[in-house]
């Protein structure tokens, strides 16, 4: 399975840090936040990341390399302009195969990444978790900053409306054939979630673990605090 890491938006939220540096790289207890993720997809056994990038997307791929250092390879798919989620993922297909892919939003932090049905993520998990859906989200509770939600869950199924009401977090799986028939260039990820909501496919389920959007300096350096104290312990 490949994954690809969400590292295109401009970070506006964490200026002046992201002046000077691509928001992925901005850094979690001496250690930029996209290697977290680098290092977790490596320990699924996922051997092949995309990451896309606009943004002084070069510092990124000054930083990360090839991605041996971590036993994985890196591919970059570089947007003149951000596409935003629907286009960036677009652009990046041809370097992403035909089977189901892991996304993750570069600007986000979970201690683990999520399971799928309680089995650790691999084609045949997904495969059996997706049955004829073309996106799996993993949604978690509302944070303070964001307090209605994006979407509802019904068992497996997730909907435009109904309860609980949750947020997507930033971190899914696609089949390719979610992206037919969308256009070139830039478009949003949401809207076309909903289309393929009120198809019946999309699946997902509720993620428990901690998870945390760094959108701002103060979220960033109260992540900063918790996971140096967490390994001072």
């Amino acid at each position: 399975m490949k994954a690809m890491i969400l590292a295109a938006g401009r970070g506006e939220r964490l200026r002046p840090l992201t002046d000077h540096i691509p928001k992925p790289l901005a850094e979690v207890d001496g250690k930029p936040l996209i290697v977290y993720h680098i290092e977790r997809l490596a320990s699924l056994g996922i051997e092949h990341i995309v990451i896309n990038h606009a943004w002084l997307g070069h510092k990124l791929e000054q930083a990360l390399g090839d991605g041996s250092r971590w036993q994985v390879t890196i591919s970059y798919s570089p947007e003149l302009e951000a596409l935003e989620t629907g286009g960036g993922i677009k652009k990046a297909l041809p370097l992403l195969g035909s089977d189901p892919f892991l996304v993750i939003n570069g600007d986000v932090f979970v201690d683990s990444l999520p399971t799928i049905n309680g089995q650790p993520l691999s084609l045949i998990a997904i495969e059996k978790a997706m049955t004829h859906r073309q996106a799996y989200l993993w949604l978690v509770d509302n944070p303070a900053q964001h307090p209605n939600g994006d979407f509802g869950l019904n068992r497996d199924k997730v909907e435009i409306t109904g309860e609980p009401k949750l947020t997507f977090s930033g971190i899914a799986v696609y089949r390719p054939a979610f992206f037919d028939n969308t256009p070139d260039g830039r478009f949003g990820l949401a809207p076309l979630l909903k289309q393929k909501m009120a198809s019946d496919l999309v699946a997902g389920e509720h993620f428990c673990g901690y998870w945390c959007d760094v959108g701002t300096l103060d979220r960033l350096a109260r992540l900063n605090d918790r996971v140096a104290a967490s390994a001072n312990k």
